[in-house]
């Protein structure tokens, strides 16, 4: 498992190789170079294969003004508002270099593509704010138990008294309305059966408020060897009574699964530390009843929260008034990750005018705003009890709609541009 997670975790810089691979390949055949970047940066945004799925957008995250195109065309869209000022300034450094004249051409499209997205982003953040300003408000609580790896495991009863603890801290001193807890932040192995009834015995019976959850859940089969594990997210009502249930889809390759483990059991003696888990089958979403009314929340488990098009589908099938993430972030250590994670997920706000809630084991747990900024924050390994104002907001976006359509229609370009026949040699008057 290291050697596999190791070659994953160099696939990064391998993306970068095959965009100047593509790029290139277009470039010797004929086809402008802002053409050709452009197009091969959009084809190695869109497919190709990482882990954890990384999109350059998330670098323009501290600056909301310049991301609000995501709802436009997701996270693509606003990395080519890069590509198209970088091409710009590589224009300006390589006629100079190669000693030739200015193509005016490249810094036009620059200067409009980043003038065009300051324009638009100042416009739609005046504008989606006064959406907000007009929706229903609720007061979410967030818990951070920020129990270790192991001590998550061998002291199940320890995390959930401490989610206890602090949810009952945050409902007396801050009024909430709701609360969120972390990925497995309890600890426990239910039987899918009788999951509704342990849950309110051990766990939510007395929180009096509602509740969004994660857990395993496990279904037994008299078809196969072992049982059925889900990680599983939950909702229950102020009473502790279960209202749905979201069974994460998208699970971590090497660490919830093995592929192909299912046809050749013998991989997991290769690999005995990698999970057994069974993917969800649906977008069903959780339900949160808030004075007196009752609200849908579509989840998203660990990384699901930073594949767009996983969470489009979540939108588009479910109609949520809330994006929920939980997850623990804790295997990385105390590093950068966390907080790309949270700057991954702040787009899926913006392509969907939806607060983001995201309650993480360790950090960073927040809340985004329907426009991509974060209102509240904690920290890294620190226990914490968060709370914050959010809006329940529904509609769709352009790119809830169209999706990455166009990028597929770039990519069929690049490959064609990249594979066509090389164009003969202009023949002179003496040939």
């Amino acid at each position: 498992m290291p050697l596999l997670l190791a070659r994953h975790l160099r696939l990064p810089g391998a993306r970068h190789a095959a965009l100047g691979w593509l790029y290139a390949r277009a470039e010797q055949r004929g086809a402008s170079r802002p053409l050709a970047y452009a197009l091969a940066f959009a084809t190695t945004e869109l497919l190709y294969p990482l882990l954890f799925p990384w999109y350059a957008a998330a670098s323009l995250t501290p600056v909301p003004t310049l991301v609000q195109v995501a709802e436009l065309g997701g996270p693509i869209l606003v990395g080519l508002v890069l590509v198209a000022v970088n091409v710009a300034v590589s224009e300006v450094v390589l006629a100079r270099l190669e000693g030739r004249g200015l193509d005016r051409r490249p810094l036009v499209v620059g200067a409009a593509a980043l003038v065009g997205t300051l324009v638009y982003g100042w416009a739609r953040i005046r504008s989606v704010d006064a959406r907000m300003a007009a929706s229903d408000a609720a007061r979410v609580g967030i818990v951070q138990a920020n129990m270790g790896l192991m001590q998550k495991r061998s002291n199940a009863a320890e995390g959930v008294q401490r989610h206890k603890d602090l949810t009952a801290k945050l409902k007396a001193e801050k009024n909430i309305d709701f609360v969120v807890w972390s990925e497995s932040s309890v600890m426990y192995t239910f039987p899918e059966a009788v999951a509704d009834v342990m849950l309110k015995e051990r766990v939510t019976g007395g929180l009096g408020l509602p509740a969004i959850f994660g857990a395993v859940v496990y279904r037994s089969s008299a078809d196969r060897e072992r049982d059925v594990l889900f990680n599983t997210s939950f909702s229950t009502d102020e009473r502790g009574r279960t209202t749905a249930r979201y069974d994460k889809q998208y699970l971590l390759m090497f660490g919830e699964y093995l592929p192909l483990a299912e046809t050749f059991p013998v991989l997991h003696k290769i690999s005995p530390h990698s999970g057994r888990f069974s993917p969800g089958k649906t977008l069903d979403p959780l339900l949160v009843a808030v004075r007196g009314q009752t609200h849908k929340v579509s989840m998203l488990i660990c990384y699901e929260d930073i594949l767009p098009s996983f969470v489009r589908s979540a939108v588009r099938f479910a109609e949520p008034e809330l994006l929920v993430n939980i997850t623990n972030d804790a295997w990385f250590g105390d590093t950068a990750e966390p907080w790309q994670h949270l700057a991954l997920a702040q787009l899926r706000a913006i392509e969907h005018r939806r607060f983001l809630v995201r309650s993480t084991n360790s950090g960073v747990s927040a809340v985004v705003d329907a426009a991509g900024r974060v209102v509240k924050k904690g920290g890294t390994f620190q226990v914490e009890a968060l709370d914050a104002e959010i809006k329940w907001m529904k509609g769709q976006t352009v790119y809830g709609l169209v999706g990455d359509s166009p990028y597929y229609l770039m990519s069929a370009t690049a490959f064609f541009l990249a594979f066509r026949r090389r164009r003969a040699p202009a023949k002179t008057a003496d040939s």
